[in-house]
């Protein structure tokens, strides 16, 4: 899986700007604020339609422009295709994959990317939401359906939420509690199943390549253990089940949620709980120990894709070579060997020289 050619059209700070890939190693070189996060961008939005810097389409397009496109060329299920997205302002974002309208859900389930960005050197110190987008972002490309539900998801606790805050004002909402209740846990099924198995899945390959990474220091073994409510006892039992155990936890909470006015129950209270050595990363790793551990959590997303699809999915490097020590650095460039990889950076005689990989310049929204 690769993106040969991506072309831009008022996508942030590009005016009309086009750039041709590598299919192994491409070495994105530039100064900040130049917009090499930005073609990142532009390429992980092929994965599924979204940003993963913003959360509105409108802040994608360029500066007193009306609209912004991206069309690429990709190679994707042994065969090239064509995906083409459009976004303008005031209106939907529009996505045609060989010409053909496809949803962002759909488009996820066609090209597939890994992404580590600073930000993502937090993952381990962050809280629970940090942890629970990256098993979503992952299990959506790989079970286009799982978008669908999350969406659902969302919507009917947006919808909760907004009574358990407004029903004293108007006591007549709370006549919908109980269905909003019951969508609630039969969508927090579905989607427990489906991140208990991903998790297990993620920490079966995460330890490995996190015992190989802390290897010179001492191997270090790294586990990922999902969590969800209480009642919940066994996360990878029968979609029937777990429905049964999260009415038993929303019985348990429903005069809670109605006094502070909060929903207590459901997938959005769930986490991949961490630990290095036996103990909470979260609370006790080094900052050494985190940038590790989130790398390796990175590399197993990466694996469990090749294993799923029989392609290494596009892997999207955001400036994070920058942050690791020497053996670190020769650890993950060693590991990204076979498959394409874009990788952005400050000094690219350095990186560029230990890779062999292509090299272009980003300087002021132009790519040479």
């Amino acid at each position: 899986m690769r993106v040969d050619r991506l072309t831009l059209r008022g996508f942030r700070n590009y005016g009309e700007a086009a750039a041709g890939f590598a299919p192994g190693i491409n070495v994105i070189s530039g100064e900040n604020a130049q917009g090499k996060t930005n073609l990142l961008e532009a390429v992980w939005m092929l994965s599924g339609g979204k940003s993963f810097r913003s959360r509105f389409d409108r802040e994608l397009i360029g500066y007193e422009r009306e609209f912004a496109e991206l069309e690429a060329e990709v190679f994707a299920a042994e065969r090239a295709q064509t995906v083409r997205i459009l976004l303008r302002r005031g209106q939907g974002k529009q996505i045609w994959c060989n010409g053909v309208r496809r949803t962002g859900t759909e488009l996820g389930g066609i090209v597939n990317a890994v992404l580590f960005s600073p930000d993502d050197l937090n993952l381990i110190r962050d809280g629970a939401g940090a942890r629970r987008r990256l098993m979503d972002q992952a299990i959506s490309q790989l079970r286009p359906g799982y978008a669908a539900i999350l969406s659902d998801y969302r919507r009917i606790y947006e919808n909760k939420t907004r009574l358990l805050r407004d029903y004293r004002d108007d006591p007549a909402m709370l006549g919908t509690f109980d269905a909003f209740s019951d969508t609630l846990a039969r969508l927090s099924a579905k989607l427990i199943r489906y991140r208990a198995s991903y998790a297990r899945r993620l920490a079966e390959r995460a330890a490995p390549i996190h015992a190989a990474f802390t290897k010179g220091g001492g191997a270090e073994k790294l586990d990922a253990q999902y969590v969800t409510v209480s009642t919940v006892t066994d996360p990878g039992a029968s979609e029937v089940a777990l429905y049964q155990q999260i009415l038993e936890h929303q019985a348990a909470h429903k005069d809670a949620e109605l006094a502070s006015g909060l929903c207590l129950t459901g997938a959005h209270k769930d986490d991949l709980e961490l630990t290095i050595n036996g103990r909470s990363a979260r609370a006790y790793a080094s900052q050494g120990q985190t940038r590790t551990a989130a790398l390796s959590l990175k590399l197993a997303e990466r694996e469990i894709f090749l294993e799923e699809t029989g392609e290494y999915p596009i892997l999207l490097l955001d400036d994070v070579l920058s942050e690791l020590d020497a053996r670190r650095q020769e650890f993950v460039l060693n590991r990204i060997g076979g498959g394409q990889t874009l990788i952005t950076c400050c000094e690219d005689e350095k990186i560029a020289g230990r890779t062999g990989g292509a090299v272009m310049v980003v300087k002021d929204g132009t790519i040479k």
